[in-house]
């Protein structure tokens, strides 16, 4: 709902800023500056909707406190290994929801040709890292997680969702519709 908005999504970005920059069109630091405030800003948007929303109106609470605990905790429990390998997946899911939706001319296309990919990351339980920026701080406003249990699943699904876009959808779209030499030099 983000991208079809015209908002920013880290995920999306850590595709399609990549991509930009296996094309030399920008530069790493663009990259990694643009991901670091998008961060910033999904993280600021995640905790406001997981306090405000969650906890203080208590979306969270009640029969549905549980659920959001358990999957905080399954969250936070996973290996690095095991939190990294899930971000690859989930992003490579994204990301190839996001090319479709670049691909479709219309609204339906693009919400259809985003929903089969993101709904198998849920469904499969992989790790987004602007997910967990929701769910695992409506756990800890709720007393039953740390800020320092966090820490570390972010780092691993960040990483994981960074190889997932970058690599596994961003670096081979690129390789296969990169323009060849000879058509580079004709539009110079």
């Amino acid at each position: 709902m983000t991208v079809l908005a015209g908002g920013e999504l880290l995920t999306g970005n850590m595709m399609s800023l990549p991509i930009a920059w296996f094309a030399r069109q920008i530069t790493l630091y663009s990259v990694l500056r643009n991901w670091f405030w998008v961060t910033l800003a999904n993280l600021l948007g995640s905790l406001a909707v997981a306090y405000f929303f969650g906890h203080v109106l208590g979306l969270t609470e009640g029969a549905f406190l549980a659920k959001t605990v358990a999957t905080a905790t399954a969250k936070i429990n996973a290996t690095f290994s095991q939190a990294f390998i899930s971000g690859i997946g989930c992003n490579w899911l994204v990301c190839l929801a996001m090319w479709l939706a670049y691909a479709s001319k219309d609204m339906g296309g693009k919400v259809i040709g985003m929903w089969f990919p993101v709904m198998a990351f849920v469904a499969i339980g992989f790790q987004h890292v602007v997910a967990n920026m929701f769910i695992i701080p409506a756990a800890i406003f709720a007393g039953a997680l740390t800020w320092s249990q966090y820490l570390p699943n972010f780092v691993a699904v960040f990483l994981g969702n960074a190889v997932g876009g970058a690599v596994f959808v961003g670096l081979m779209y690129f390789l296969a519709y990169r323009p060849n030499a000879e058509s580079v030099a004709q539009q110079r």
